[in-house]
């Protein structure tokens, strides 16, 4: 684990500028997501233009397409949040039912494995259906974060854990320990805007 911390911060040290900028700016975007700040949509907006340009010269494809995608929804989300659910207030947090939440997650499966059952099938993609799993959930839940759905943080520790195994069995270390602290910071973020939740939410 040493040597993997050490490895880490060893690449943080050699990285690109563009890659350095890129990793400060998602960590920004966390910490603004969790305060509700709608300056986390421009935070995301530029490092995940870094990153679709950097996934594309590295021939990392499926990563530059969500990338991609990723800075669409920073569009949108600027926009969605800025929308008054009633005349005198902003967005507000809500939350769906666990059955809600068992019918994404078994029509997110259905197309993880189906996109992955593609990949491994006519790509030499390495851990296909992990791989595709990620993504589908990430975009899903992307657009959750755009709605201000409560539960998003929950559906991003497990892909960001998933995501923590794949980057390390690539030996993308940097962003594996960039991924390690999301895992960290998305327990912060779900008890912020639960207590957010449960203020808005009080009987007056």
């Amino acid at each position: 684990m040493i040597d993997f911390v050490a490895q880490g911060f060893n690449e943080l040290l050699a990285s690109s500028g563009w890659e350095l900028a890129a990793v400060i700016l998602a960590v920004a975007y966390l910490l603004l997501a969790m305060k509700q700040s709608q300056w986390c949509w421009p935070a995301a907006f530029i490092s995940t233009a870094i990153y679709t340009v950097l996934f594309w010269e590295s021939a990392l494809l499926m990563e530059s397409v969500l990338n991609a995608y990723y800075l669409l929804m920073a569009v949108y989300g600027w926009w969605a949040w800025h929308q008054k659910s009633d005349v005198s207030q902003e967005r507000q947090i809500v939350s769906w039912q666990l059955s809600t939440h068992i019918k994404v997650i078994m029509a997110l499966s259905l197309v993880s494995t189906a996109v992955g059952f593609l990949m491994a099938t006519y790509t030499h993609a390495d851990y296909a259906y992990l791989d595709a799993a990620t993504t589908v959930f990430a975009i899903f839940t992307t657009w959750m974060v755009t709605q201000k759905v409560l539960e998003n943080w929950l559906y991003w520790l497990v892909i960001d854990g998933v995501s923590v195994y794949l980057y390390i069995a690539k030996s993308f270390n940097l962003t594996a320990l960039l991924f390690i602290f999301y895992c960290i910071m998305v327990l912060v973020g779900y008890a912020a805007w639960k207590k957010s939740f449960l203020q808005q939410n009080e009987v007056v």
